[in-house]
């Protein structure tokens, strides 16, 4: 994961709702990502949730005690590779309590496990907004605003996949899904799109972060294009120049200048004088008797004079 990517979840695990049901959902999206149950003695179910962040892993055992009593422990993996993070496990222990919490938090009906439509906990706004909070707290990652533009929400379910779909479309976001080998990513592409995000979810440090590199980097951009363009308009300008010089002299071998009428000659003339100059610098170099216009016309009326010259015999201008 980016350094950027914990930044943002170290920020998002700090933001505590006021509101009970705000909790439940994101809760519910936490636990669809990183959460899996386990069946103890007497039929009684436990929860085991695991993540590579230490203020995910605060942030779910903070939601997971309110207002439920349960038994839990706390294992950490220590990282054995280079740069491998440590792996934080919550065990929930089996017990009555727990098939309650599952079915507070939508994923049990009943006896029956719902496979990811949480509808009945999102009904309102603030619940949506803690949803997807939690779903990327579980399982999300953004790039650093200078690389490309993209933040994912990576998920083995394909029915949680589409629920978190459809509340980021219902918060107008251009979210698609698509199939990994592994599991599905729900992701966004567009800068604007991806603060949006995380204004939503409360990464408000962040997101000023990420606007501001935004706006250096798209002025960057601009500045670019600029440029680019500048460097072509230029490039089109001396090939032009070049081309009209070589023109004037193939005419003056041929016939000589003189031959030509007095506006083509004076054209001819100061266009030799000054190989090169831009329009704009011939006109002046003439005190404006002729606009860019006019002079543009008599430089095209010359490279067309050689053309004929080249492929015939008339001598005549």
């Amino acid at each position: 994961m980016s350094s950027y990517s914990s930044e943002v979840k170290n920020e998002l695990a700090r933001v505590i709702d006021r509101q009970n049901c705000c909790h439940i959902a994101e809760l519910a999206s936490l636990m669809r990502m990183g959460g899996t149950m386990l069946i103890g003695g007497n039929s009684n179910l436990g929860v085991n949730f695991t993540t590579e962040n230490a203020a995910v892993a605060r942030k779910a055992l903070t939601l997971i005690k309110k207002g439920f009593n349960l038994k839990t422990e706390v294992v950490v993996t220590r990282g054995r590779r280079l740069k491998k993070n440590n792996s934080y496990l919550i065990k929930v222990l089996p017990s009555p309590v727990v098939t309650e919490l599952l079915t507070t938090l939508g994923i049990m009906r009943g006896d029956i496990i719902n496979a990811g439509r949480d509808i009945g906990i999102l009904r309102k706004s603030c619940c949506r907004r803690a949803y997807l909070r939690g779903a990327f707290l579980g399982g999300g990652s953004v790039n650093k605003p200078e690389g490309d533009y993209h933040l994912e929400m990576v998920t083995g379910n394909l029915d949680f996949g589409k629920t978190l779909v459809k509340v980021m479309k219902y918060f107008h976001l251009p979210v698609r899904i698509t199939e990994r080998k592994n599991g599905y990513i729900v992701y966004l592409k567009d800068g604007e799109a991806i603060i949006s995000l995380l204004r939503l979810i409360g990464a408000h440090n962040a997101l000023l972060s990420f606007e501001t590199v935004r706006v250096v980097k798209d002025m960057r951009n601009q500045v670019n294009r600029l440029v680019n363009c500048e460097t072509a308009n230029l490039q089109k300008t001396v090939n032009a120049a070049v081309r009209q010089v070589e023109c004037i002299r193939f005419i003056a071998q041929r016939v000589g200048l003189a031959k030509l009428s007095e506006p083509l000659r004076e054209a001819a003339e100061i266009r030799l004088a000054y190989p090169e100059a831009t329009l704009t610098e011939l006109v002046d170099a003439l005190d404006g008797r002729v606009g860019k216009s006019g002079m543009n016309h008599r430089l095209r009326k010359l490279e067309q004079i050689a053309v004929d010259l080249a492929g015939s015999n008339d001598t005549g201008a």
